[in-house]
């Protein structure tokens, strides 16, 4: 990558890194994780092997590959082999993002369910579900928030 193509490898480099960092505190996931996808959203060719993912991230063989692993299994990234060559190659998905948003929406829903769940347990004091309400709407307003775009 050329300064000419855009931001220095070093910058490129650090974003990646924020990424991971994002991806560890965020999503819990390891930080190699996240370097995995930083680079791939901004890698070119948008494919890459193992060897140029561990490479430039400056990651081991055996935590990459199981890092791989668990990406592809989230259908994060995809894993495949060009016609008549051996390597195999990863590029991140078309709808990853699309994918970990819906996920997150899922578990909001999943809880809700639960908040209401504990509402109907037959408390006599409403003061004491104010908090179970509370988590409720805070849930159904950043829902109503995407829905509508306006998040």
């Amino acid at each position: 990558m050329s300064e000419q193509d855009g931001p220095g490898r070093e910058r490129v480099l650090a974003w990646v890194e924020r990424v991971a960092a994002f991806v560890s505190e965020e999503w819990g996931l390891a930080p190699i994780s996240g370097r995995i996808l930083g680079w791939l959203m901004v890698c070119d060719p948008p494919e890459q092997t193992a060897s140029d993912i561990a490479g430039t991230i400056g990651a081991s063989r055996a935590s990459l590959t199981t890092n791989l692993h668990l990406l592809t299994s989230h259908r994060l990234i995809r894993r495949f082999r060009k016609t008549g060559e051996r390597n195999v190659y990863y590029a991140i998905e078309d709808d990853a993002w699309a994918k970990i948003v819906r996920q997150k929406l899922a578990v909001f829903a999943a809880f809700d369910e639960l908040a209401a769940e504990g509402l109907r347990l037959g408390w006599r004091d409403l003061a004491r579900t104010a908090r179970i309400r509370a988590a409720r709407k805070s849930i159904a307003e950043a829902l109503h928030q995407v829905e509508a775009g306006t998040e």
